[in-house]
C-alpha cells in the first residue's frame, strides 16, 4: 500500500515556526526576569539605629571641641639684638611682674648707652653755658640802659634849670635850647635802649629754648639707650605662671625674638573650633556648655572670628561658673552652644549625611518592614534636624548608615 508524504515545503514551514516560537520564548522570560524585583535584603535590628520622630520644643545646637587659653598672655620679646647669657627660670613656676626670667649681653647696646650718657651731659653744660653767657649780656645791657635812663634825668633837671635862669635873665636862650635838645636826645635814647633790651630778651628766650630742646631730645635717647640696656634683663612683665621660654644660653636672638611666655593661669577662656558650614547662626551672648572631661561648666560665647580658618571659624567662650578642679591652659575640651529654641516643631535624630534644608532617603520602620521614604529637612542642630514632610510624629527611622540597601526599596528587619 502506498503511504502518502506530505510535501518538503510543509515541513520547513513548520521548523520556522517552532522556531520562532523558541526564540520569542526566550525573550518574553528574559524580559520577565529583568522586571524582577531584587529579594528583600534582611537586616538585623542591632546593627541598626532606629529613632522615633517627635513633635515639641527643638532646640538648636552646634558643637565643637578646642582648649582652655589663658585670657591674659603676656608674649615676651627681646628688644634689642643680643646674646642670651643665663636662663633664669624655667617653664612651671610662679612668677611675679619684676622676675628676671633671661639675661642677656650686648657690649655694643651698652657702649650706646653710655654714649648718649655723655651726649645728654654735653647738651647739658651747653644750654648752662649759654645761659650764663646770655645773662651777662643781658646784665651788661640793663647796666647801660640805666646809664643813659640817669645822664637823661640829669639832662632833664639842666634844661628845667636853665630854663629857669633864662626867665630870671641870668642865661642866654641858646643855653637853655641846648639843655633841653640834650635832654630829649637822652630820652628818646632810653627809649631806644629799653627796646632793645626787650627784643633781646625775646632772643635770649629763644636760643634757650633751642638748646633746651636739645637737651631734652639728648635726654629722651638716653632714657630709651637705658631701657635698651634695661630691657637685657629680661622681665616676666605681669604676675602669673611661666608657660614657656623658647632660648638656651649662649644662643644668638634678634629685635623681635619670642624669648617667653607667661600667663594667669585663674582667668581662662575656652577656644572652640566651629566648622564654617554650622557658624552663620553664631552670636555673642548664646548660652554654651564646656565638657572640661572634669565636669560641664555653663558659659556664654564671648567673640567670635571675623574669618574662618582650615574650614573651622574660632569661638571664644566666657565662664559663667567656677572651673573645676584640674582645668588648666591647652587642657582640650568640647563645647556645645545653644543657637535658639523653637517651641514646637517636628524633629528626628539627626540622620548621617543629613544637611539642613536637604533632602534624604531613610527607612521608614513598620514592624519587620522598613520602607523606603523621601524627607525633606529644615532646620539642622548637633544631634537632631527639622522634619518638615515625609514623616509625622511617632512614626520610627532608620538614622544610621544605610550606603549598602541604597538599590532597595524595602528591607525585611529581624
Amino acid at each position: 500500500m502506498d503511504i502518502v508524504r506530505a510535501p518538503e515545503r510543509s515541513k520547513k514551514t513548520r521548523r520556522v515556526v517552532l522556531t520562532g516560537a523558541g526564540i520569542l520564548a526566550v525573550i518574553i522570560a528574559t524580559v520577565a526576569f529583568a522586571r524582577l524585583k531584587p529579594a528583600v535584603p534582611s537586616v538585623s535590628r542591632s546593627s541598626l539605629v532606629i529613632e522615633t520622630v517627635q513633635r515639641g520644643a527643638f532646640t538648636r545646637e552646634v558643637r565643637g571641641s578646642g582648649v582652655l587659653v589663658p585670657e591674659n598672655v603676656r608674649w615676651i620679646s627681646a628688644a634689642t639684638d643680643a646674646r642670651v647669657e643665663r636662663v633664669l627660670a624655667q617653664p612651671g613656676i610662679t612668677v611675679t611682674a619684676n622676675d628676671v626670667l633671661v639675661e642677656l649681653a650686648d657690649p655694643q647696646q651698652q657702649q650706646s648707652s653710655r654714649d648718649a650718657e655723655w651726649q645728654m651731659r654735653a647738651a647739658v653744660a651747653a644750654y648752662e653755658a649759654a645761659r650764663a653767657e646770655l645773662e651777662s649780656d643781658r646784665l651788661d645791657r640793663e647796666a647801660a640802659a640805666a646809664r643813659l635812663r640817669a645822664e637823661a634825668e640829669q639832662a632833664r633837671l639842666r634844661a628845667a634849670a636853665d630854663a629857669e635862669l633864662e626867665r630870671q635873665g641870668l642865661t642866654a636862650h641858646i643855653t637853655r635850647q641846648i639843655s633841653q635838645t640834650t635832654a630829649d636826645d637822652l630820652v628818646k635814647r632810653v627809649a631806644i635802649e629799653e627796646q632793645r633790651l626787650h627784643t633781646m630778651g625775646d632772643a635770649q628766650r629763644a636760643r634757650l629754648a633751642g638748646l633746651q630742646a636739645a637737651v631734652e631730645q639728648r635726654r629722651a635717647m638716653h632714657d630709651l639707650q637705658n631701657q635698651q640696656t634695661e630691657s637685657l634683663h629680661v622681665r616676666a612683665g605681669i604676675d602669673g605662671v611661666l608657660q614657656q621660654v623658647s632660648v638656651q644660653a649662649g644662643q644668638r636672638v634678634n629685635a623681635g625674638t619670642i624669648l617667653a611666655r607667661v600667663a594667669q593661669p585663674d582667668r581662662l577662656k575656652a577656644e572652640i573650633r566651629i566648622a564654617e558650614t554650622q557658624a552663620k547662626d553664631l552670636a555673642i551672648g548664646q548660652p554654651a556648655k564646656i565638657d572640661t572631661r572634669n565636669g560641664v561648666v555653663k558659659g556664654h560665647v564671648a567673640r567670635i572670628d571675623p574669618a574662618a580658618t582650615n574650614g573651622s571659624v574660632i569661638v571664644d567662650l566666657a565662664f559663667d561658673e567656677p572651673l573645676p578642679n584640674g582645668a588648666r591652659p591647652d587642657l582640650s575640651v568640647d563645647a556645645t552652644i545653644e543657637l535658639d529654641r523653637v517651641p514646637q516643631a517636628v524633629f528626628v535624630a539627626r540622620p548621617v549625611n543629613a544637611q539642613e534644608g536637604g533632602t534624604v532617603s531613610l527607612f521608614r520602620v513598620n514592624g519587620n518592614d522598613a520602607t523606603r521614604v523621601r524627607v525633606d529637612l529644615g532646620r539642622a542642630s548637633a544631634d537632631t534636624i527639622e522634619v518638615r514632610s515625609g514623616l509625622k510624629p511617632g512614626d520610627q527611622v532608620i538614622v544610621s548608615d544605610t550606603g549598602n540597601y541604597e538599590r532597595f526599596e524595602r528591607l525585611n528587619i529581624n
